[in-house]
């Protein structure tokens, strides 16, 4: 019993010291119990204490006090009425904790205590004596309520402090990234700070760049006035020589004459050309002696050997306008807006590259890039002749002003004449080192000028069956070619961004022009010729003045390439094919502008009829639309 006690007193202390309570006549009472080595059962009734059983232990209230000399009972019954009511109001207030704190029972706290240590039979005597004296009712240790659980507090802490690891992990991620992002920031910076200094330096030079090139063209400016003033004394001096060749032809074709007859057996009187020192001798008519003429008869034999042996063509000097071209005056066929789409012919497999009118008759010929050019009659639509020959796709044709041959340009880099009454190729012009984009007669029949990829155009003469002149100038592809009609003068279209006017009598470019701000895809002249239409791949539409060779308007009908323009017979309708479909009609009266919706696909070309109450377009579908 001695050891029990011993064992018991133990813990009893223990709590003793954890709680801070005395426990001492509580344990005297339990070694009383255990020295009478008497056990016994008792059943007890256990009631609920009732409040007036309760003893209360007065608690200092130290919230409130009554100053001194101010003893007065109704001002000390105000005050604390005032303060239970204050507790009222606090009591009422409803407070939610954030999670419901659960405390140990003391007996609970003392066995978790010994299982931790390790004492068993500690535990089991403790068990055995606690539970005997609450049955006995001996013991009032269950009134000091409940001990907290440090168990839970270490793990919610332990919880807690893994909580807080990992949001301290995350926290260094994220402090490690936004390191990152602030360090590339910074090296942005750098970069765009340097980069921005290198503006400011490339600025700079530019600018005095053009300070010094401002004051170099200041000091060429007396050149350049001297440069003009010697180009016009030139051209005096060329048109004093024009009039003294012309002098000189007159002569020559004199003396033909006197050799024509000096053949028929006449006697004649040849001038002498020359220069003589005696006036008399100048103006005096003189006998032709035997060599002079044999050397005339020898020239003359040499010429018809040279005409006999295919020799080059003359380009002609003065040239009478067909009045057959212009039939349909404006008065006779008004301008006309309101087209609708009337009919489709499908003529070939791949897109259509180029309509062309017969000059007077209701023919068309297109060409397709299936390498095929077909002849239809209008207004069926029936295939009257096919062309079959080149080897790539066709992009051009045109007519012969005799109306029996046709031209076409192809991306064989050849250009073929072909006989309408056959369909047979009877030329083959090579000589271009890439593809031919468009190709142009002259109206004399005589001639034919081609456009090339190479950036380079080419003038052949068909008699001699070879290229006269190659035109050098243009910087990029050469896409449009047209003689300017019943003339020597050419123009051709580039993608170099410019437009130049050529004579083709001597292969020189005599202006060019400016103002395109991207490929020009097309270019042609008005029926009346004092006017140019242009189209380049943006949509813009420009017209210029021939006669001043300067820009008059320009019309954006963009953003969609514009592939082709032509005018109407009267000249005031232009027409242009957009790859986005639409047909662009521009009224050059009033400036309006009309829409054609028909095509499913790109427009590549249009052509009007020579009435111009019909309009023929051909599309990247392989069809040509009848536009009524």
């Amino acid at each position: 019993m001695a050891a029990q006690r011993g064992l018991t007193n133990s813990p009893l202390r223990i709590l003793e010291e954890a709680l801070g309570t005395s426990l001492t006549a509580e344990g005297e009472a339990s070694d009383a119990a255990a020295a009478e080595g008497a056990y016994y059962l008792e059943q007890v009734t256990i009631t609920e204490p009732s409040e007036d059983d309760c003893e209360y232990e007065e608690i200092p209230d130290d919230n409130y006090s009554i100053p001194e000399g101010e003893e007065d009972l109704a001002k000390a019954t105000h005050l604390v009425q005032e303060h239970t009511t204050d507790t009222k109001i606090l009591e009422q207030k409803t407070i939610l904790p954030s999670k419901h704190a659960t405390q140990e029972a003391i007996e609970d706290f003392l066995c978790n205590f010994l299982i931790k240590m390790g004492m068993t039979r500690t535990l089991d005597c403790f068990q055995t004596e606690w539970y005997e004296l609450i049955q006995k009712g001996v013991t009032e240790l269950r009134t000091f309520g409940n001990v907290p659980d440090v168990y839970t507090q270490v793990m919610l802490l332990e919880s807690e402090n893994r909580n807080l690891k990992k949001e301290l992990k995350r926290f260094k991620q994220a402090a490690d990234k936004a390191r990152e992002d602030l360090m590339k920031t910074q090296k942005q910076r750098d970069f765009h700070q340097m980069h921005h200094k290198r503006i400011i330096q490339e600025k700079n030079k530019l600018v005095n760049d053009l300070k010094g090139l401002k004051l170099h063209y200041a000091s060429y400016e007396p050149t350049l006035r001297v440069l003009h003033e010697k180009h016009h004394a030139l051209l005096k001096e060329k048109m004093l020589t024009s009039l003294e060749r012309d002098r000189a032809v007159g002569k020559i074709s004199g003396l033909h004459t006197a050799l024509k007859d000096i053949d028929v057996g006449n006697s004649v009187y040849i001038p002498i050309i020359g220069v003589s020192h005696s006036c008399e001798k100048e103006n005096r008519p003189q006998v032709a002696t035997q060599n002079v003429l044999l050397e005339a008869k020898e020239e003359n034999e040499n010429k018809a050997k040279m005409k006999d042996n295919k020799k080059d063509s003359e380009f002609p000097v003065y040239m009478q306008p067909n009045s057959n071209v212009n039939m349909y005056k404006e008065s006779l066929c008004p301008a006309k807006f309101n087209y609708r789409l009337h009919n489709i012919f499908r003529l070939h497999e791949l897109p259509v590259s180029c309509i062309v009118m017969h000059p007077c008759k209701d023919i068309l010929i297109s060409c397709s890039e299936d390498h095929l050019w077909r002849m239809v009659d209008l207004p069926n639509g029936n295939v009257l002749l096919t062309g079959r020959g080149h080897t790539d796709w066709l992009s051009g044709c045109c007519f012969h002003p005799s109306e029996d041959k046709v031209a076409t340009s192809s991306g064989d880099s050849t250009i073929k004449l072909w006989d309408l009454s056959n369909g047979d190729c009877i030329l083959t012009l090579e000589g271009h080192n890439y593809a031919v984009w468009s190709c142009t007669w002259h109206s004399s029949g005589n001639f034919v000028a081609s456009a090339s990829l190479d950036m380079t155009s080419k003038i052949w003469d068909i008699n001699s069956e070879r290229c006269r002149y190659t035109l050098y100038g243009h910087t990029d592809s050469v896409n449009s070619i047209e003689f300017f009609p019943f003339s020597n003068t050419l123009l051709t279209a580039s993608a170099d961004k410019t437009l130049s006017v050529w004579d083709a009598r001597t292969g020189k470019c005599e202006h060019s022009l400016y103002g395109h701000m991207h490929s020009i895809n097309d270019a042609t002249f008005i029926p009346q010729g004092h006017l140019i239409a242009s189209c380049d791949a943006r949509g813009v539409i420009k017209l210029w003045d021939f006669r001043k060779l300067f820009p008059i308007v320009s019309i954006d009908v963009g953003p969609s390439p514009g592939n082709e323009v032509n005018f109407d017979s009267t000249g005031r309708v232009l027409a242009q094919a957009s790859s986005n479909g639409v047909i662009h009609l521009l009224d050059l009266k009033s400036g309006e502008i009309h829409k054609l919706m028909g095509h499913e696909s790109e427009a590549h070309t249009v052509v009007f009829s020579h009435t111009g109450e019909h309009l023929y377009s051909g599309g990247s579908d392989g069809t040509i639309r009848v536009w009524f």
